[in-house]
């Protein structure tokens, strides 16, 4: 399944508003590694950030895969954005026992338009001709993000949100414009961080705002005889101009549900679940809920 890639977090640290088994122990990364190899998921996403993850990563080994890894927020003050970022990307391969990344995206994307922007670009544009990176970009959390950076900077990979519910990337244009300029799109968050898999009576009280939403999600899954993971890969499959869709799993087991979705056969629509409220699409705004 060429078109999925794993997403590395859980490795790490305890993640996802489902996760109920925690952190995944090296035993079940090792058994994630090898069912990504089997169904032929080239491409692993991981980042700084991710507490254990890359360390994990290279304890198990990963040279058979393409890496991503993100770059965490500049520290303030920051005298040398050069070598910070040397230093850095230095240790993240270190841990992760690779020599070469397939990419190397920042995290906090809008940094790119502060007072070190441009040594900030010119860094990674450095480690790229160096041959240490071979793609360059940004991770966001909203296409607005691309507005303002896109005609500034020019990126060879964007790693953004997009699901059922959160069709910003298509609805604003960008996710044509980002193939049209020969930018590699990576999408997460296929599950809203498994909102989209909950059981109705499973899904925390702060979402019932929206419940318009969640009765129309689980009438349409009920009258088409799906799966939710099915229709929420589905979905993102179903967009030719997405290269990856990164997914993670709490379990192998999950995993392999996740792999059989992803190959199961496709859809011929789609239940319209758009919404722009920030505090449901951007799991950052969900503590305030």
């Amino acid at each position: 399944m060429k078109r999925l890639a794993l997403g590395t977090v859980q490795f790490g640290m305890r993640y996802g508003i489902a996760n109920q088994s925690g952190q995944v122990s090296s035993e079940q990364a090792r058994s994630m590694l090898k069912l990504a190899t089997d169904y032929g998921i080239d491409t692993l996403d991981t980042a700084i950030a991710y507490g254990e993850s890359e360390t994990r990563l290279g304890e198990l080994g990963i040279n058979n895969f393409k890496t991503i890894t993100k770059l965490p927020a500049l520290p303030e003050g920051l005298a040398d954005v050069a070598l910070w970022v040397q230093e850095q990307v230095k240790a993240s391969m270190a841990r992760l026992g690779v020599s070469v990344l397939y990419g190397l995206l920042l995290h906090r994307s809008t940094q790119l338009l502060g007072p070190q922007g441009r040594a900030l670009y010119q860094s990674l544009q450095e480690l790229k001709d160096s041959g240490q990176v071979q793609n360059i970009g940004i991770s966001i959390y909203s296409p607005r993000e691309l507005d303002a950076i896109c005609p500034l900077f020019p990126l060879d990979l964007v790693q953004a949100p997009f699901n059922l519910v959160d069709r910003r990337l298509h609805s604003s244009g960008w996710l044509r414009r980002l193939k049209a300029a020969g930018v590699e799109v990576h999408t997460r968050s296929a599950f809203l961080q498994g909102l989209l898999l909950m059981p109705r009576a499973e899904r925390p009280a702060k979402f019932a705002p929206w419940s318009a939403v969640w009765a129309a999600w689980h009438q349409w899954l009920a009258d088409c005889r799906l799966v939710p993971a099915h229709a929420c890969l589905g979905f993102a499959l179903a967009h030719p101009e997405i290269d990856r869709v990164v997914v993670g799993a709490d379990t192998p087991t999950q995993l392999q549900q996740l792999i059989n979705a992803a190959n199961a056969p496709a859809l011929p629509d789609f239940p319209d679940l758009a919404c722009n409220d920030e505090f449901l699409i951007n799991p950052s705004q969900w503590s305030h809920l």
